[in-house]
């Protein structure tokens, strides 16, 4: 099929006449129509968080300059998005043609991920008119300007990278000639990319080290948000697939082939990150502390035992006997437990030493919510008008 919306023409779709010929789709139904109506708060928040500033938008201060848009806009969105990379390593670098389709999808995804990203990025700056400075004025011994340049370099990958998508559609021969021709080098160098920036986000907490909860410091920080982005890929490979399965009433078992040996390899980094991550709390002798019975110890022991182990517990079974609620519910921790690390990162980790209170204001809110809402809309609109999933005999190949 060409795409969802053609192949579901008139039912409950409507087709819009384009000026580049041919038509364009888009559904409508209620929880659309919720989603929208998000995405316009969004627009209110940030125009008021952009003319009032930080303090009447946010209720961040002295002792919690990081609050819900560093915790899950950026840290959580930006690990989340790294099914794009994890795939396009299988599909494109180790040449495994069955996963390509899958890649597309993904990288679909990981795009919207980042351009959220980079709107809470901008959103999260104090003096955000001047976001420009620190490409002018080079700070090359912060880790906050690798992060900030991994974003800006890989956002623009990502869209190059959709252009080899968009020219099917939108037919300009030579256009669509010089993106398949580019398309190589833009893998290669999307993945770099995005494997320094996974990590950089982690170097930028050990040097919290006399602020953060010794069960989440480590040296080996940057490894272990690498490692954790590098299995939760997988992760929502799988979400992703099941959630679009329901909602354009696409059979999910066509995609287990293709979604069970990459799971597999989710769970073997998983094993690899639990084994790190054990070894290296009895090394810098904090091991016992997980069992303390505190708020922190507890939130730990949530994050590793629904979100690490159990996952790999539901994975370890043979290809032949995984099914698809296991394998969707091994997903979901999978992402659930990335979430909640990366929330512990940057608030369970650092309560204590922070002091102070903090809790959401609306606008933060208002604006985590409504990017989710615009990620969702936006991949509806590609997936109803450019072949994103493969045909159903695509997936035996």
């Amino acid at each position: 099929m060409a795409n969802i919306g053609t192949a579901l023409e008139g039912k409950g779709f409507k087709s819009y006449d384009s000026l580049f010929g041919g038509k364009w789709y888009f559904r409508w139904t209620p929880y659309r129509a919720v989603a929208l109506g998000l995405v316009g708060l969004l627009v209110f928040a940030i125009f008021y968080r952009l003319i009032r500033g930080l303090g009447p938008a946010t209720n961040l201060n002295d002792h919690w300059p990081w609050g819900l848009w560093i915790a899950f806009d950026d840290l959580s969105g930006i690990a989340l998005a790294a099914g794009g990379f994890f795939t396009a390593f299988m599909a494109h670098i180790l040449n495994a043609k069955k996963y390509k389709m899958l890649a597309r999808a993904a990288l679909i995804t990981s795009l919207f991920g980042y351009l959220i990203v980079s709107i809470g990025v901008l959103m999260d700056l104090g003096r955000w008119y001047n976001f420009w400075r620190p490409l002018v004025f080079w700070g090359y011994h912060s880790w906050l300007f690798v992060v900030l340049w991994c974003v800006i370099l890989y956002l623009n990958v990502q869209v190059l990278q959709l252009g080899h998508i968009v020219f099917e559609r939108v037919n300009v021969p030579k256009l669509k000639k010089i993106f398949d021709q580019i398309l190589p080098a833009l893998f290669v160098v999307g993945i770099m990319i995005a494997c320094v920036h996974q990590s950089a986000l982690g170097a930028l907490y050990i040097a919290m080290i006399d602020r953060q909860d010794p069960l989440w410091w480590s040296m080996l920080l940057p490894l272990f948000f690498l490692l954790s982005a590098f299995f939760v890929g997988p992760a929502m490979c799988v979400v992703e697939g099941s959630l679009a399965s329901k909602a354009y009433k696409m059979d999910f078992h066509h995609e287990m082939p293709l979604l069970v040996p990459v799971m597999k390899i989710g769970m073997w980094t998983m094993i690899i990150y639990f084994v790190l991550k054990m070894v290296d709390l009895a090394y810098r002798g904090y091991f016992m502390n997980m069992f303390a019975g505190t708020l922190e110890s507890n939130l730990f022991l949530l994050e590793i035992v629904a979100g690490v182990i159990i996952p790999i517990i539901l994975l370890a079974k043979p290809n032949e006997q995984q099914t698809v609620p296991r394998i969707v519910t091994a997903a979901v921790l999978m992402v659930g437990g990335l979430i909640l690390d990366r929330m512990n990162v940057v608030f369970t980790s650092m309560g204590k030493a922070m002091g102070g209170h903090y809790f959401p204001h609306f606008i933060e809110f208002s604006i985590s919510i409504g990017l989710v809402s615009f990620l969702l809309l936006a991949y509806c609109f590609m997936v109803e008008n450019f072949k994103i999933f493969p045909d159903e005999h695509e997936h035996a190949h």
